[in-house]
C-alpha cells in the first residue's frame, strides 16, 4: 500500500462500541418496561467491558471515570487482540 494511500486510512474515524454486558428478557418482559425499570445484565460492576469495532471483538479492559474531570467515562484497556494475519 503506497504511503500517501496509507496515510489518508490512519486519519479515517472508527466508531467503537462497548459492551458492558446483555440482557435477555422475555417479550413479556419488555413490554412492560417503563421509566425507571431495572434490567439487570449478566456481568458485575467489576467485569472487564468489550470493544468492538463492527462486529469484532478488538479489546478488552475496565470501566473507570475519564481523567480529565469531566464527569464523563472511560475504558482503560487490559487486553488487545491481535489485528488478523499476525502472528
Amino acid at each position: 500500500m503506497a504511503d500517501d494511500t496509507r496515510n489518508a486510512l490512519s486519519r479515517v474515524p472508527v466508531e467503537i462500541t462497548i459492551s458492558v454486558g446483555r440482557a435477555h428478557p422475555t417479550v413479556s418482559e419488555l413490554l412492560t418496561l417503563r421509566r425507571d425499570a431495572v434490567l439487570p445484565l449478566d456481568r458485575g460492576v467489576d467485569d472487564p467491558v468489550e470493544l468492538y469495532a463492527g462486529d469484532r471483538l478488538i479489546a478488552r479492559g475496565q470501566l473507570q471515570a475519564d481523567e480529565s474531570g469531566s464527569g464523563r467515562l472511560a475504558v482503560r484497556l487490559t487486553e488487545v487482540s491481535e489485528p488478523d494475519g499476525v502472528a
